[in-house]
């Protein structure tokens, strides 16, 4: 496997340890929380965190597994679509103030599809053995 695509992967590995910590713990802080102004329930951001924990261990397994590549880059593509589903939908509308601009969720989003398609590129652009 070609470093800078393990690198990708296991950079992600690390964001998304963070992001479950943020989560736990409550802190939101942007990029770690997508939907970081919007209202909450604290036990919904603990089974987040939990759930988050399914992408560290695929991530970290597809940084030594080749094979497992495809598989962590498809949820990392729906994920990015999911994000972008939810920006359009009338029930984080309903949650916002008149006027708040969904501008920060959309970053977020395009981030984490950017981060797809570079690992996508970085995965294709290998030298098949």
């Amino acid at each position: 496997m070609p470093q800078t695509l393990r690198f990708g992967l296991l950079a992600l590995v690390a964001y998304f340890v963070c992001m479950a910590i943020a989560h736990f713990f409550g802190l939101k802080v942007p990029i770690l929380f997508v939907y970081y102004d919007t209202p909450y329930y604290a036990y919904q951001d603990r089974i987040i965190s939990f759930a988050v924990l399914s992408y560290v261990g695929l991530f970290y397994a597809a940084s030594g597994d080749i094979k497992l590549v495809p598989i962590a880059l498809a949820v990392l593509g729906a994920t990015a679509l999911g994000l972008a589903s939810v920006n359009m939908s009338e029930a984080l509308a309903s949650v916002l103030s008149e006027g708040q601009s969904t501008w920060p969720y959309w970053a977020q989003t395009a981030v984490i599809a950017g981060l797809w398609f570079i690992l996508t590129v970085l995965y294709l652009a290998r030298p098949k053995a």
